[in-house]
């Protein structure tokens, strides 16, 4: 295929080229890196088709402390956040917030412990006064715990919005829903105007045309963005709620972005 009959690339994590195990090394690691910026570099010399998304703008928009900063210049509301290794740092941060911590992963991905599956690193709620020299191990990311009435996953594709309502049911899943989904309910939700138009403001800036955004709704109806997921999964919101999202996707590549 020639690069002018391609039309759209919908590039979502996918897995490396493989080398042949015959290969071996030192040329087998220099193998995979010809192979990986091929597929990767030939794609990005597309001229102006639609990506969902570019992986040279989705990298970066992957970065979470960013996010916040971005979020904020965007009209959103994000919660207190301290990322440190240190262990005094996080006792201020604690006293400062006067409530409940939680912690979370810097970067996605599982934590292989070599007993089969991978573990997911859940975010988690924490106490300061169980603070102690262990945090110099390495950067940990706190936030003050937001109150909810429920959480939304928020799949945005193009100028489309697309609210999925989470109702948690337990304390698990009312810190990560990701851990106890016998105690989720889902429901839809109307996107305010102004959350939709930060989104919008905010795949904008990072030049990306999909994103997987995590909100909580208070119990006095505000909106507070945790963070975007611009590979998020997004099929599991459309199966529980029939929301249209694998249809924007389709819009969206076939040239329609209005």
């Amino acid at each position: 295929m020639r690069l002018e009959e391609v039309r759209a690339v919908y590039w979502r994590r996918p897995a490396r080229p493989l080398i042949a195990d015959s290969v071996l090394e030192p040329y087998a690691t220099w193998a995979q890196n010809q192979a990986d910026a091929a597929i990767l570099n030939v794609l990005a010399a597309l001229p102006g088709v639609p990506w969902l998304n570019n992986p040279h703008t989705d990298r970066p928009a992957s970065h979470k402390p960013q996010q916040l900063t971005v979020a904020t210049r965007c009209g959103l509301t994000v919660p207190r956040s301290l990322v440190t290794n240190d262990p005094e740092a996080a006792r201020r941060f604690a006293k400062e917030t006067s409530g409940s911590l939680i912690c979370k992963a810097l970067l996605g991905g599982r934590l292989d412990v070599g007993e089969g599956r991978p573990l997911m690193v859940a975010t988690h709620r924490v106490d300061a006064e169980d603070f102690d020299d262990s945090i110099r191990t390495t950067a940990h990311y706190f936030q003050e715990a937001i109150a909810k009435a429920y959480e939304v996953r928020l799949v945005a594709v193009g100028q489309s919005v697309f609210g999925g309502k989470l109702i948690t049911t337990s304390e698990a899943a009312g810190t990560d829903w990701r851990t106890d989904y016998d105690h989720v309910e889902y429901d839809t939700v109307d996107v305010p105007d102004d959350v939709a138009a930060a989104v919008r403001r905010f795949l904008a800036y990072y030049g990306i045309g999909f994103g997987a955004f995590d909100f909580a709704v208070t119990p006095a109806g505000k909106w507070v963005f945790f963070e975007n997921n611009p590979a998020g999964t997004w099929a599991w919101v459309e199966n529980r709620t029939g929301l249209p999202i694998a249809a924007a996707h389709a819009d969206y590549l076939m040239g329609d972005t209005a």
